[in-house]
């Protein structure tokens, strides 16, 4: 066993622990940063497959970005994971079928993606190009529609974190700036009139016991 070998496994049994404690962790913020660990590591595999672009944009723009906005939104949230996580040991062996149908059938239409010895070597032109141009061809024209749709689905995953921390709480203190700015003089201070009040005078105490 070579040394490519040997980082693929080590990195393939770092990233499914990270992602088995992802779903596992009591605490959403554990389970963030065990995302963040399998982000690493998913990206040294493509490093391994000389893919560094996408290995270096993984580490960027999930890593860097998407997970530092997870974190704020998991932390604005406050979810209770007590009150989420019950009845998930009831509900596990079902969500275990249902995982490992959905993980046969994408099996069964990716199976044919793998296979590197049958693809076709890249011509001259294709390899003086580079792989973060030629990935960038591919995307904006075989891939255009896909990515739009994807772009959308972000669109509305972002929306929907920004209307979940909107909800109504009792314990929040806001102000509404619209009536701060047409706030008039007379309503910032009301002067009340009161009659003096004087204190009764204190009774002396009585001499003798």
């Amino acid at each position: 066993m070579n040394t490519t070998t040997a980082l693929f496994y080590l990195f393939s049994i770092v990233l499914l622990g990270a992602s088995f404690r992802v779903i596992t962790a009591k605490s959403t913020v554990h389970a963030a940063l065990f995302l963040v660990l399998a982000f690493f590591n998913a990206s040294c595999i493509w490093m391994l497959l000389k893919a560094e672009f996408l290995a270096i944009t993984l580490v960027l723009v999930y890593v860097g970005a998407v997970m530092v906005l997870f974190l704020f939104v998991v932390m604005m949230l406050d979810v209770h994971t007590d009150k989420v996580r019950t009845g998930f040991w009831k509900h596990l062996p079902l969500a275990a079928f249902i995982g490992v149908l959905v993980a046969l059938e994408m099996a069964a239409v990716l199976l044919g993606g793998f296979q590197v010895q049958e693809a076709a070597p890249l011509s001259a032109e294709a390899i003086r190009l580079g792989n973060s141009k030629m990935l960038g061809i591919a995307i904006y024209t075989d891939y255009l529609y896909p990515l739009q749709i994807a772009a959308v689905l972000l669109l509305v995953g972002i929306i929907a974190a920004i209307a979940l921390t909107l909800r109504e709480r009792k314990d929040s203190r806001w102000q509404d700036p619209g009536q701060q700015v047409r706030v008039k003089a007379k309503d910032r201070v009301r002067l009340v009139k009161m009659e003096a009040v004087k204190p009764a005078p204190a009774q002396e105490p009585q001499g003798g016991a």
